[in-house]
């Protein structure tokens, strides 16, 4: 990959993406619960049994918040919303290190753990190493624990096994590289070198979920040439035990082989292939690693704002995250995209981003919601997704070049 030549820094849009972020900020700020100090805390379950228990709160959202508010200039790991939510994820740090509250222990500890990365306190440095350990611990390995009585634990498996390396919700009994794509998030924020043997297999689980036959030995990629990333390592919504899961992707793409024979193969979609991209970047792959350029080539193949591509409108901010996340760990301010034509159009990544998500500001600093799946619904979770990626732009800019003369 040729680096793009050195580009002045865009005033305009580091101040447009800070003003975003402070009015972001401020809506998120009026959203937190004034008891608890966490963000979309469930209403408790009320009657005359004092241990019964409402509907399970997600952590995880009180951390995306808590990240998204630390984006605001000026504002550290002391303000007194960041302490306030801190306490509530300290609360739910279970006896095991993990961060979460009867449900998604994987992803809700990874986030949480990102979080804490975040905070300068050895409460949160404790919390944080209890938790990293927790999470380890969730790993489909020859290592693995099964642990009854914990429908999350995994179980031992070889390196030849479909789940080797991965980590999901746990219930379903399947991972996923969304949820792995959490893990190597965290893993990267709280410092855990690339040569932890937990990332070495996570690498396994990453290659088979890339659709290239090259790296992946899995069936359903034998042929493919996509390079970009799908969800699991399944090719439907059954786990490899049996027990249901859910679906991997929304439909098939038609392949060419290199015998001329065409082919259904599952397609590749935007959000996972970024974090797929994003994890082989956190491990340390070299850029001109053929399984980061084949990827790299899918994104630029692929690249749009106006959707989660092979996905449409469902986890757009989600999408927005990652895509962010990943590009800055790429380290280019330009992507040199390929259009319908075969032709290369060089787009400023992260102004570009920035405006996108100002078209889906409100008035009041949250975000318009554009499809409920995956709990995009909620204005909590999509503005402090969109904070996020707006501060990982704003951070590209602001990093470019010297200001214009």
């Amino acid at each position: 990959c040729v680096s793009a030549p050195a580009m002045a820094r865009d005033e305009a849009h580091v101040a447009k993406a800070r003003e975003m972020i402070k009015k972001g900020a401020a809506y998120l700020r009026t959203q937190q619960d004034a008891d608890s100090g966490g963000w979309s805390v469930p209403a408790p379950a009320g009657g005359s049994d004092p241990t019964a228990k409402g509907e399970p709160g997600y952590p995880a959202i009180t951390g995306l918040a808590m990240i998204a508010i630390m984006n605001e200039p000026g504002v550290t790991s002391a303000d007194s919303s960041v302490q306030q939510g801190l306490k509530y994820l300290l609360n739910n740090q279970q006896e095991n290190g993990g961060i979460f509250d009867r449900v998604v222990p994987s992803y809700s500890t990874s986030i949480a753990i990102s979080t804490l990365s975040r905070i300068d306190s050895p409460r949160a440095k404790n919390a944080m190493v209890r938790a990293t350990a927790f999470l380890r611990s969730l790993q489909w390995s020859e290592e693995s624990v099964k642990t009854d009585g914990f429908a999350e634990s995994p179980s031992p498996v070889t390196k030849d096994h479909p789940y080797y390396g991965g980590i999901g919700y746990g219930r379903h009994g399947r991972p996923d590289l969304s949820n792995l794509g959490m893990m190597m998030q965290a893993m990267h924020d709280a410092g855990v070198s690339p040569d932890d043997p937990s990332l070495k297999r996570a690498v396994e689980f990453l290659q088979r979920t890339q659709m290239l036959d090259q790296v992946n030995d899995m069936p359903y990629a034998k042929g493919s040439k996509q390079g970009g990333f799908i969800y699991a390592t399944v090719e439907n919504a059954q786990s490899v035990d049996g027990r249901a899961g859910q679906s991997m992707v929304k439909d098939q793409i038609e392949e060419t082989l290199d015998d001329g024979t065409k082919v259904s193969r599952l397609r590749c979609y935007g959000s996972m292939t970024y974090a797929g991209f994003k994890s082989y970047l956190y491990a340390q792959l070299p850029k001109d690693d053929v399984r980061v350029q084949a990827a790299y080539n899918w994104i630029r193949h692929n690249y749009t704002l106006k959707e989660n591509p092979g996905m449409g409108q469902e986890g757009l901010y989600y999408y927005f995250v990652t895509m962010s996340r990943a590009l800055k760990a790429w380290g280019e301010p330009t992507i040199g995209a390929v259009n319908a034509e075969g032709a290369v159009v060089q787009h400023r990544w992260a102004a570009e981003l920035i405006d996108r998500l100002a078209e889906l500001q409100n008035e009041d600093g949250s975000f318009r919601s554009v499809h409920a799946r995956w709990m995009e619904s909620n204005p909590v979770l999509i503005t402090s997704y969109a904070l996020i990626a707006l501060g990982e732009a704003e951070k590209m800019e602001a990093a470019a070049g010297s200001p214009a003369k």
